[in-house]
Order: structure tokens, then C-alpha cells, then sequence
């Protein structure tokens, strides 16, 4: 939220409605300015105890196209790129009009409780999915028997600039964000009118990762990603958040890098109420809960590029199904993959298929 898919336009509008401390750090920075070999967002990686259900509730509240389900045993390489002998999952991957998104169910998590990550995190909280307000996706989402975060029966608009904001819970807990947006500014979203021709009237926009020290962990991404962030702000006093987090007197630090020059950011929070903890419990590839991964054109030298700057990996790439790949984790120990895809013309490469 307060964001707008990094419009710096929409920034402008949340510096009037909200108590901010703003800093157009540079309202330009994107992606084009990165010195590395990586692409953008490939996808939304979720992993889940119920692949049948999970794939149920997303497929009717988004209609993303399923384009694969598979099931993975006995695969070396699988086991070293996981980092666990033996693995077994089954994983379904959904086609939204700008990324992937995979629901994955992993054998190891039979018996283990869901997660309850709390909006103040720590970890990588949520991703967003955004819509036409006249074509509402909260309403989808709604008629999915979604269980709303937010206090209410609407999406809250908090300045009347042509965005509603909610959160939402699914089944297992995993919490989302939903924005509705106006026709002034959805055609500066991000979104491609051949999207609806083509039967998607939803996307997805964000990475969004709450820390405990936002300073440093934005100084790791923006070693990764190798370009800066366009805009960092301090919120708080403003019923309206609070409404939307469902928290009293919400006040938070806030970052943003650009992923594309439109629908994909990645976006920070520091919770200063309620306080954000520093994370207790290391995740792994197959924790339940959200995951992401970059695509790159060159794995091998990002991979040793991140080496060189002490990021710590799983394993060494491994080519499995449709990419190279190797998982990693940044300095809060949350994972995220490189990728780079074996066929250019695939329709997993976020090159064949991103609108910017």
C-alpha cells in the first residue's frame, strides 16, 4: 500500500493525505539502471500443505491459466538445489498476465503447523494482486471466502486518488495484499489492454519483505539488484492505514525498488507499531509461506558475483525443468532464487511475456 506499483505520481498523492517523511531518493531508478545480468521478477513462489485446496481458492478468486502441474522424486538435482536428500513435491504453476506464481506442496511439510506471520512480519509478508476497480478483484477475492484483515466490508480508499486498498488471508494463512484501481491511473499501472482480451483481468505487482532494519536490508538489495531504490518514507497518523493493517496507531518506515518501470516493485517495511522483530526462526527452501525469484540472463556470473559479496546459497546453480536455478538467502534469511531460462522462447520467461 501507498505505493501505487511504484507511480511516483500516486507518491505524490500519499505525501499529501498521510503523515510522511518522503524522500525521493530518484524517482527514475529502475531496473534499467542495474549493472547485473538480471531481468526482473520471474515469479511468486508460495509453498503450501494443501496443493488441491490452495490451487482451488486461487484459481477461482484470480483465473490465472494453470500451465503445469508436476510432480518431482528422485531427482539429484532437485535434492542439492533444495538442499534436502530425497525430496518429493508437487508443485502447480499459475500464469498471471506479468508473472508466475507456483503453489508448491512439499512432502517434508506433512506434519508441520501452518505458519501465523503477524502483519508486522518479520519475512516476506505478503505479494499483491491488483485490478480494475469496475472489475473488482477484492469482490473475487470476497467471493472466494477470502477472511479479510481489513476492518470493514470495502476496500478503503484512503485519499481518493483512484486506488482501494485491502489485506486478505487464505486458507492456510498466508496473507495479500488487494488493490482496486481507477481508470485515470490503471493505464498507468502496468496493465495492457490485450490482457483482458486475452481472459486476465487481474495481476500481480510486489515482492513485499517487513524487517526489523530496514537500512540494512535495503542495502543488500540494492547490492543484488544492482541499482537504487526511488523512494523511502516514514508513515504513520492516519486512521486509514490502520483500518487496512487492522492495527491501532500503525506507523512504519517504508522503501520501494523499481522491477520494472511500472507493475513490479519491490517494496520494504519496517513496522515501528506494532514494533517489528528481528525473525527467531531460519527458513528453508521448503518452509511454508512466500518465496520469489529474480531471472537473470547469466546465472553463472550472478552467481558468483553474489558469492563475491557474501550472499549465502544453497547450492551451486542446477539446471531443473524450464531454468537454471539456485536458491539463496538475503541477510533476514529469506529466500529467493536466481533464474535463467534453458529456451529463450519460452513462455516461463518473464521476457516473453512482461508488458512494460
Amino acid at each position: 500500500m501507498i505505493k501505487y506499483s511504484a507511480l511516483t505520481t500516486l507518491a505524490a498523492f500519499a505525501i499529501n493525505i498521510d503523515s510522511v517523511n518522503a524522500i525521493e531518493i530518484d524517482p527514475s531508478a529502475s531496473i534499467k539502471d542495474t549493472t547485473t545480468t538480471i531481468l526482473g521478477i520471474n515469479h511468486i513462489g508460495l509453498s503450501v500443505k494443501n496443493l488441491d485446496k490452495a490451487l482451488a481458492y486461487y484459481q477461482k478468486a484470480t483465473n490465472f491459466s494453470l500451465i503445469k502441474r508436476e510432480k518431482v522424486a528422485g531427482n539429484n538435482n532437485a535434492n542439492a538445489l533444495f538442499g534436502v536428500p530425497d525430496i518429493e513435491y508437487e508443485r502447480a504453476v499459475l500464469k498471471a498476465p506479468n508473472m508466475l506464481f507456483e503453489l508448491t506442496e512439499f512432502k517434508i511439510n506433512k506434519n508441520v503447523a501452518l505458519p501465523n506471520i503477524p502483519v508486522q512480519g518479520p519475512g516476506m509478508t505478503h505479494t499483491c494482486f491488483q485490478s480494475s476497480s469496475s472489475n473488482s478483484g477484492y469482490d473475487k477475492f470476497i467471493s472466494a471466502d477470502t477472511k479479510m484483515l481489513t476492518k470493514g466490508t470495502s476496500p478503503v480508499d484512503i485519499g481518493g486518488y483512484g486506488v482501494t486498498y485491502a489485506y486478505g488471508y487464505d486458507p492456510e494463512g498466508n496473507m495479500f495484499e488487494l488493490e482496486q484501481l481507477d481508470g485515470a491511473l490503471l493505464a498507468h499501472s502496468g496493465y495492457d489492454n490485450s490482457w483482458g482480451e486475452l481472459g486476465y483481468d487481474m495481476w500481480m505487482s510486489q515482492v513485499a519483505i517487513v524487517t526489523h532494519d530496514i537500512e540494512r536490508l535495503m542495502s543488500f538489495y540494492e547490492r543484488v539488484l544492482g541499482f537504487k531504490p526511488y523512494r523511502k518514507g516514514n508513515y504513520a497518523n492516519n486512521p486509514k492505514l490502520d483500518k487496512i493493517a487492522n492495527v491501532k496507531n500503525l506507523s512504519l518506515k517504508a522503501g520501494w525498488f523499481k522491477l520494472n518501470d511500472k507493475s513490479k516493485v519491490m517494496e520494504f517495511w519496517q513496522y515501528q507499531n506494532p514494533k517489528t522483530q528481528a525473525a527467531t526462526k531460519s527458513r528453508n527452501t521448503t518452509s511454508l509461506g512466500y518465496s520469489y525469484s529474480l531471472e537473470v540472463s547469466d546465472i553463472q556470473k550472478e552467481y558468483q558475483r553474489l558469492l563475491a559479496e557474501g550472499v549465502e546459497f544453497i547450492s551451486q546453480p542446477k539446471r531443473l525443468g524450464e531454468f537454471w536455478q539456485v536458491f539463496a538467502k538475503d541477510v533476514d534469511g529469506n529466500i529467493f532464487s536466481l533464474r535463467q531460462i534453458i529456451k529463450p522462447s519460452s513462455n516461463y520467461s518473464l521476457t516473453n511475456y512482461e508488458s512494460d
